[in-house]
């Protein structure tokens, strides 16, 4: 068993992993701080160590993407995540907008063995809270065939997939207002200039401004 990677570099090889699902464009250095919540100088010098050690591949004001060592690493992390996540949430009753900071604190000091048990108490699920995939113990990932909420056509009855896992602020306005993983949602109009669109959910009417409504992915129901 090849020895593990330190907490520095699985913080940021699951942070671009996650970038990379939402935007296969890959993320740019500034967008990486913002993630880690560092200043872009301390981000530059952490991917400059990450690309020494075979993990990412960036060059000077070009996005840093996952080597092939790289994405095998942030697989090992985001199923760890995950599986925390949901172990909060459906046997600890964590809400969805707490699991991810005190996933963060756990994925560090637990082993593979320990998360595999946890996977086989939960029945081995397939998505988190927010309706992220959680990778099989082998690397794998299920398909999903999602599109944004933004492409999505209008009048069309859609079921919200995936909600990318944002400031818990966020996700309890969501929740508050029915948008949740399975739940259906119809896109009633998309305005340019305003930046917004407009949801139906239930029997309300909802104006997102287009950043919020990048956070959700759904799919025809």
């Amino acid at each position: 068993m090849s020895p593990r990677i330190s907490t520095m570099s699985e913080d940021y090889v699951r942070a671009i992993y996650s970038a990379e699902e939402w935007d296969d464009k890959g993320v740019g250095v500034s967008d990486l701080a913002h993630l880690m919540g560092v200043v872009p100088s301390t981000a530059s010098e952490n991917v400059r160590r990450l690309k020494d050690a075979g993990l990412v591949d960036h060059k000077p004001y070009q996005q840093v993407r996952l080597t092939e060592a790289g994405r095998e690493e942030a697989m090992k992390m985001v199923r760890r995540h995950r599986i925390l996540e949901t172990f909060l949430h459906d046997v600890l009753e964590f809400s969805w907008d707490e699991v991810h900071e005190e996933a963060e604190e756990l994925e560090h000091a637990v082993t593979d063995r320990f998360i595999d048990r946890i996977d086989k108490v939960l029945g081995f699920p397939q998505t988190d809270p927010h309706g992220d995939p959680i990778p099989r113990k082998d690397g794998t990932v299920a398909s999903s065939s999602t599109i944004s909420v933004l492409t999505a056509p209008l009048q069309a009855d859609l079921e919200i997939v995936r909600i990318r896992d944002a400031e818990p602020e966020v996700l309890r306005h969501f929740e508050s207002r029915g948008i949740t993983p399975g739940s259906t949602v119809r896109v009633l109009e998309k305005s340019d200039v305003t930046a917004l669109i407009s949801l139906q959910v239930g029997r309300q009417r909802i104006d997102l401004p287009y950043t919020l409504g990048a956070f959700i992915r759904v799919k025809l129901g």
